[in-house]
C-alpha cells in the first residue's frame, strides 16, 4: 500500500480503491497492550520448574499476583514456544520375529 503511494504519487484512498483493498485495514493500529513483563515471568517460572505445563504455570503466576486470562496466557506459552517435550513411549519390536510358516498339507496349523 504504502509502496503504491510513494511510487506513483496517488492518495492512500486512490491506492486502495485500485488494489481493492479496504482503507480501514490499512490504517489500523493494534490497541494491544505490551506483554514483556508478563512473557517474562513467565519464562521465568518455566525455567525453573522444566516440566510444568501452562496451567500450572497459570497457577504458579497468580500465587505471585499476577492474574492473566487463560487464553492469553495459552497463546503467550505457545508464542514463547515453552511446550513440554513429550516423553518417549514403550519401545516396540517392528515387524515380526519370525517368518509365518506357509502350511503344505492341510491341518498342519
Amino acid at each position: 500500500m504504502a509502496h503504491a503511494c510513494a511510487a506513483h504519487g496517488v492518495s492512500q484512498r486512490r491506492a486502495c480503491k485500485a488494489l481493492s483493498v479496504d482503507r480501514t485495514s490499512v490504517r489500523y493500529r493494534s490497541v494491544r497492550p505490551d506483554d514483556a513483563s508478563l512473557r517474562e515471568a513467565m519464562r521465568a517460572v518455566a525455567g525453573e520448574r522444566r516440566r510444568f505445563g501452562y496451567r500450572r504455570i497459570h497457577v504458579m503466576l497468580r500465587r505471585q499476583g499476577i492474574v492473566m486470562n487463560q487464553k492469553k496466557l495459552r497463546r503467550l506459552y505457545r508464542e514463547e514456544k515453552l511446550q513440554v517435550r513429550r516423553r518417549g513411549g514403550r519401545k516396540r519390536a517392528l515387524g515380526t520375529r519370525r517368518p509365518i510358516l506357509v502350511p503344505d498339507r492341510v491341518n498342519v496349523r
